[in-house]
């Protein structure tokens, strides 16, 4: 058994509970394993705890760290240019740079604006698409998740598949108290990876429905990627009913490829939301698409502002992040090790006899425990033993390999075979244990 200590994190926790509500910053670091805990420092994609534990990191602080942790050449580039200004309520170089990098790899990204966060994004580009279709509502899909603002607060949380409705009429269950019930009626909810439910849906309701948005590859809920042709059929639809298309690439922005999911799909939308990987865990987040929907930016119909946007830092931090990613082009050996450490846990799986499903593209793939051969949509996930799963997790964690609590498994550039083997290793001992 693991030697492992939390004792020093567990102290800091009580006094962070003294002014912390919950001792925490955001809700999903309360069930950390065992307890939430803190952190000294990270480098490459090794993660350190205040009790001295060392982990080999596959959390990637939930997804932005592609480039593992304290990468020098962004930590250069941040200081660099924070030491001319930090904000400066006004425009700056390295702002029309970074948007003309972006421009130039992402497909859907003719015209952009910088926001902080994903949810700020999803919310400006919800905004846009009503104003320009002149209709009140989007359409979601179940388990999908866009931010914890109050319309995308319904839909991605239910206690179990009965409460859920048919797959006709699904229930929009409530993801916290404190909503506002007219928050509901923003929006149309549908199971994903269904798209004669959609034509369906729009048939009837496309009069009402400015805009659709999806997950590229559902992450938040297992790892479940797009039926054949149901990508491409929303696109379809969304042109036959003038709607926008809406890829919520938080996640699968530069992992998936360079140009993200819609240029590793083929598919462009009308606008795509990006975070997290962009800017190696710095606070920036873009809404872009194509000059049809985004002039409403440009000419003002559409207000969108903040203080905070684009900061020095900020902007910094994505231009250097991506410049490396296409200097170094990481996405061939991250698929490598991604299909690496899927094969080598389905192995140590059957040999141990224990029902373990892995699915994913690879630079991020899913672990759960159920009998089905493929999880394909949010209500499939019910048939996957949260308790095993669970115990794994924090096997793992005792370990020292550090997997985000729902079986999301990242793969950051700096990862090495050496590390996939070890963690293969690790998991084949715990497997044969639970």
């Amino acid at each position: 058994m693991s030697n492992t200590k939390y004792t020093e994190s567990a102290k800091l926790l009580e006094r962070a509970k003294k002014v912390l509500a919950g001792g925490v910053s955001s809700e999903f670091r309360k069930y950390n394993y065992p307890h939430a805990l803190f952190y000294s420092h990270g480098k490459g994609s090794r993660l350190y705890d205040v009790d001295g534990n060392e982990y080999l990191d596959f959390t990637l602080s939930q997804g932005p760290l592609i480039l593992g942790h304290s990468h020098p050449e962004v930590l250069k580039a941040i200081a660099d240019y924070s030491a001319q200004g930090q904000l400066y309520a006004g425009q700056h170089l390295k702002e029309i740079e970074l948007a003309e990098k972006i421009n130039s790899v992402i497909p859907s990204a003719e015209l952009m604006r910088f926001c902080l966060d994903g949810s700020t994004a999803v919310q400006t580009a919800f905004r846009i698409a009503r104003a320009k279709t002149g209709k009140p509502k989007f359409l979601r899909f179940e388990g999908h998740y866009h931010g914890w603002l109050d319309n995308v607060c319904w839909g991605n949380a239910a206690p179990s598949l009965a409460n859920m409705g048919s797959r006709e009429n699904p229930v929009a269950n409530p993801w916290t108290k404190g909503l506002p019930q007219e928050s509901k009626e923003e929006s149309m909810l549908l199971p994903w990876n269904d798209l004669s439910l959609v034509e369906q849906t729009l048939e009837k309701h496309h009069g009402e429905i400015a805009a659709i948005i999806t997950e590229p590859v559902m992450c938040n809920n297992n790892c479940i990627q797009a039926e054949p042709g149901f990508l491409q059929g929303l696109r379809n639809l969304c042109d036959r009913y003038h709607i926008a298309l809406i890829f919520d690439e938080v996640i699968t922005g530069f992992r998936l490829s360079l140009g993200g999911a819609q240029k590793y799909y083929g598919i462009t939308p009308d606008m795509s939301v990006f975070a997290k990987a962009m800017a190696s865990g710095y606070p920036i987040s873009a809404v872009v698409g194509k000059k049809e929907w985004m002039r409403l930016l440009e000419d003002g119909t559409v207000i969108h502002a903040g203080t905070m946007n684009s900061g020095n830092a900020t902007v910094a931090a994505a231009l250097s992040t991506i410049e490396i990613l296409e200097r170094d082009n990481p996405y061939p050996r991250m698929f490598e090790l991604g299909k690496t450490f899927m094969e080598g846990l389905k192995s140590a799986a059957s040999a141990a006899g224990q029902n373990l499903l892995v699915q994913g593209p690879g630079p991020m793939f899913c672990i759960s425990f159920t009998d089905e051969d493929k999880i394909k949509d949010y209500r499939d996930t019910f048939s996957c033993d949260k308790a095993k799963l669970s115990k794994f997790i924090s096997a793992m964690h005792d370990r020292h390999i550090r997997i985000i609590g729902r079986g999301l498994v990242y793969i950051s550039a700096v990862h090495t075979r050496e590390d996939i083997d070890h963690a293969i290793s690790v998991a084949s001992e715990v497997i044969k244990q639970l």
